[in-house]
């Protein structure tokens, strides 16, 4: 009987040490290892100057070490006409840098093959780049979400 508790307490903590490595591993994928993915909020409160919409979105921008960029947003009560990723601090418009593709209904992709310059993939660590959406209404943008690496 101690034996098999011993057996089974050895099993345990194998998998308690396997679980931690793999959490590990995601966690460095995440965060930089083979790219910096951003989850991304858009609301009109963001927008520069705030506009007062009921839409939102949500998605997630991952730009790797290599500054190739991929992801998308999706969002809703949003009748958009188009999106891209821009260059400013929050408060802030700045010129698009990539154009987002309409790939579904509400759902904004990263083309295949983007990637940021050097300048660029600085200000993306310094939290300088935003997604937003335009509509009619608000060619502008009527929503927006800064990408907070």
């Amino acid at each position: 009987m101690h034996a098999r508790r011993r057996a089974m307490g050895r099993s345990v903590w194998a998998c308690v040490g396997v679980m931690a490595i793999l959490l590990a591993g995601c966690a460095s994928m995440r965060e930089g290892g083979s790219g910096n993915a951003v989850d991304v909020t858009l609301s009109g409160s963001q927008e520069s100057p705030p506009v007062n919409a009921p839409g939102s979105g949500k998605g997630t921008i991952t730009v790797g070490g290599d500054r190739s960029v991929s992801g998308s947003v999706t969002t809703t009560g949003v009748a958009g006409t188009m999106a891209h990723i821009h260059q400013a601090a929050a408060g802030q418009n700045g010129p698009v840098i990539i154009p987002l593709t309409r790939t579904g209904e509400g759902i904004w992709s990263v083309p295949a093959g983007a990637k940021l310059t050097e300048a660029q993939y600085e200000a993306f660590k310094a939290g300088n780049l935003y997604v937003n959406v335009h509509t009619d209404a608000n060619k502008g943008g009527e929503v927006r979400g800064q990408l907070k690496p």
